[in-house]
Parts: structure tokens; sequence; C-alpha cells
């Protein structure tokens, strides 16, 4: 199930279609994924979601709105909330970050070091 959310982080997937597949029931997947991973379901696509849109905005050839469905979202809204929650700012505010940045390390450091936090620990940005 991990595998298929990775590969098809931007097709609409909720539990309990991913429950059915699987022939579990939602409940009893959630529970699973959770003692193996030790995040829910949601929260793990999430996450993979929000990689793929900071990458996206690194790549810095799509606008926010581009981004926010490109990676499977269907509301804006909802993607600049959990955008925010995981990275500590807004999808515009990392956007423009992205492109004053010049290519200062490889891409593979980079994905390593801005991998967004889960459960809403993004640190506080300081003071302007």
């Amino acid at each position: 199930m991990r595998d298929r959310m990775d590969r098809e982080f931007d097709r609409p997937l909720d539990v309990e279609a991913l429950a059915r597949d699987v022939h579990m029931s939602s409940g009893h997947l959630s529970r699973s994924f959770r003692a193996a991973y030790g995040e829910s379901p949601y929260s793990y696509l999430m996450t993979r979601r929000i990689e793929r849109a900071m990458a996206l905005f690194r790549r810095g050839d799509l606008n926010v709105t581009e981004v926010c469905f490109t990676v499977g979202f269907s509301s804006l809204g909802t993607f600049s909330t959990r955008f925010s929650e995981l990275v500590g700012m807004s999808p515009s505010a990392y956007r423009r970050l992205a492109e004053d940045r010049d290519a200062e390390l490889p891409s593979c450091v980079t994905k390593a070091v801005t991998r967004p936090v889960r459960n809403r620990e993004a640190p506080p940005l300081p003071p302007n």
C-alpha cells in the first residue's frame, strides 16, 4: 500500500479504497499501517504530496495553483494549509525562496535537508 501511495500520490486516494484493494477494513488497515510506519496512511500520503510539491517549486516552472493540482490536491486552501503546517511557510513563500536560491547544493542533498516535518512540528519562522 505504501508503494502504491508513492506511485499514485497525484490520484484521489482514500483509506477506504486502499483497504478494499487489500481486502481489509479501513480501521484495520489504518492500525496496521500506523504500527508498521509510525503514522497514519493519510499523514504519509500528505507528506509525500508535500515533498513532491517542494521539488516542483525548486524546479521553478510551475505556479502554486499548478503545483497544487499536479500533486493531487483538489483544493488550493487545503494544499496551502497542509504545506504551511509541514514546511513552516506558505507555498508562495517557499516558491520565492526556492527561486532566490541558485543551485547551492546537489538536488539529492537538497531533497534530504528540506524534507517536510510531520505532525505540525515545523519550526516557527524567525522574525524579519
